[in-house]
């Protein structure tokens, strides 16, 4: 990370503070706009695991001064990072964004004023070390180049099936999983939207095509694309699970997509040796244990698990009911008293 910094100068040290306080944005948005879709989506005298998100029930939503403000600190959190992503590459940029997860960890411990459970704690902390070890294997070999033909279009198809998967996961289930399914489907399509803006501007400074082209305007509508489908899915997460899941979903999946799409559509990885792809591997499922640590163990989902299993649950299982007995039949009178 040091040889990286020395190497890249300003530029690199400036994306990386701008990306440290986009990711603060980003937790404080979560945490808003969880709370707006919270109340929306599940009453107050509902106990149940929530439900999808429906159209008017997010124009509902969208009126609320939570969520607006949430949207507010998203959008600073979006500039921010864009920025940082235009100065240093993506391998770079993009695992910081993990930091949002403790952010928001304590966020909500101080709105709640409840400590944190044991298990959310260790999976922040697999979250963070696994998407850390992202930042050091990559940042000392990540080379930048403008895309090659027809890898945006290809990478925006690969993206969209993934997301149209994850998507029907969520939807077919309930509770936590689907919380984890809608949020990682929303950071694959945020993972695009980094690669597609790192992309363009890559090819713009280059020289290779101009501002108003058809490539950057496609590319451009693509990006909107992603935004809109990531944010109706992260809203549907946030309906069925608490901001630490989805945010660290956001800032887990988000940065191993970009990096994937990085090495392949901007040729970052072409310098990674084949021992340091494996380190990666070993991070992304590291990282990974660690959200769905975090989904199991959160208060809320262990609320949401007693809720299903009714009040009774936690005192032991009831006593089977006792099955009535045929009523016994009459005995035969005695046949020597038979006149």
């Amino acid at each position: 990370m040091i040889s990286a910094l020395e190497g890249g100068g300003f530029a690199t040290v400036l994306a990386i503070v701008l990306a440290v306080l986009g990711a603060g944005c980003f937790a404080g948005a979560a945490v808003l706009q969880h709370g707006a879709v919270n109340a929306e989506s599940r009453p107050a005298t509902d106990d149940r695991p929530g439900k999808a998100v429906s159209m008017s029930g997010l124009r509902a939503i969208t009126r609320r001064p939570g969520w607006l403000a949430g949207l507010a600190l998203a959008a600073g959190g979006s500039v921010l990072h864009a920025t940082a992503l235009v100065l240093a590459p993506l391998s770079v940029v993009q695992p910081l964004g993990v930091l949002a997860v403790p952010i928001a960890v304590l966020l909500t411990a101080v709105r709640t004023d409840r400590r944190p459970a044991p298990g959310v704690l260790v999976g922040v902390l697999l979250s963070v070390a696994g998407v850390a070890v992202f930042v050091g294997a990559t940042a000392g070999t990540a080379v930048s180049s403008p895309p090659p033909d027809q890898a945006t279009l290809v990478a925006s198809l690969v993206v969209a099936g993934v997301v149209l998967v994850l998507a029907g996961v969520g939807f077919a289930r309930s509770g936590w999983v689907r919380c984890v399914a809608c949020a990682m489907a929303g950071a694959v399509a945020f993972g695009l939207v980094s690669a597609l803006v790192r992309a363009v501007s890559q090819s713009v400074v280059a020289g290779d095509v101009g501002p108003l082209e058809l490539p950057v305007l496609a590319a451009v509508a693509g990006i909107a694309t992603a935004v809109l489908v990531g944010g109706w899915l992260v809203q549907q997460a946030f309906a069925s699970g608490p901001p630490e899941v989805v945010i660290a979903c956001l800032t887990v999946v988000d940065p191993i997509v970009a990096v994937l799409l990085g090495a392949v559509l901007l040729g970052e990885g072409v310098a990674t040796p084949a021992e340091t792809w494996l380190l990666l591997a070993g991070a992304a499922i590291t990282a990974t244990a660690g959200v769905v640590a975090l989904a199991r163990h959160h208060p809320d989902a262990a609320a949401a698990r007693a809720a299903r299993n009714g009040p009774g649950a936690a005192a032991g299982p009831l006593p089977a009911p006792q099955t009535p007995q045929p009523a016994a039949a009459p005995r035969p009178a005695d046949p020597v008293h038979r006149r």
